[in-house]
């Protein structure tokens, strides 16, 4: 049976942002975590460093008209490293973003993108180099991200990308989402909470 939550392919334009070892207070500086819920987040992704590119007279990625709507981020090693904060997918998520192709990822920031259905692939330095060079020569070269068949492919370039096994059988059959997963379960939830004591004010 479908599943809306599952996740097979995604599709769209990338926008690569290089560097190793971007964490996550770069991708979401620390003085936008007070707000109560994610809402509003996109607009201050990498803020400080679009801020530093414009002072010095360069255009980050993320200012670039050229990958407006992008919807896979290319990254390089480390990706998502330091403090732990689920802020930092939440915000590229909200952005726009659905995939992201990188050598590595921090543990956790790989754990927090699975939560929300935002998949973490892995390919090699010179795979990542390439697909890099070619997206900054073509920015409206559409790629498409293929969890089943683990390759990101467009523009005449076909990478094998990584992902663990447990996280690519969640997203494909849609158990990454544990509220859906409870929605589309709901009179099993029910019969289950009928059952219990303590629910039923005994």
């Amino acid at each position: 049976m479908s599943n809306a939550s599952q996740i097979e392919r995604i599709a769209g334009r990338a926008v690569p942002v290089r560097g190793q070892d971007i964490d996550t207070d770069r991708i979401i500086p620390a003085r936008f975590l007070k707000a109560v819920s994610f809402d509003g987040l996109e607009a201050h992704v990498f803020e400080d460093d679009r801020l530093q590119l414009q002072q010095a007279g360069a255009v980050h990625p993320f200012d670039n008209p050229s990958y407006a709507g992008a919807t896979i981020l290319l990254g390089s090693a480390n990706f998502g490293c330091g403090s732990s904060r689920e802020h930092a997918p939440q915000a590229l998520r909200r952005w726009g973003i659905r995939a992201i192709v990188a050598e590595s990822f921090a543990e956790i920031f790989f754990g927090n993108s699975m939560m929300i259905g935002l998949p973490c692939l892995t390919a090699s330095h010179s795979d990542v180099d390439r697909l890099m060079a070619t997206v900054e020569a073509n920015p409206a070269e559409p790629f498409e991200v293929d969890l089943k068949g683990g390759v990101i492919a467009g523009s005449g370039l076909r990478v094998p990308v990584g992902l663990p096994a447990s996280a690519r059988d969640a997203f494909l059959s849609g158990d990454w989402d544990a509220t859906g997963l409870l929605l589309a379960n709901y009179a099993e939830v029910e019969q289950t909470a009928a059952r219990l004591p303590y629910l039923r004010g005994f």
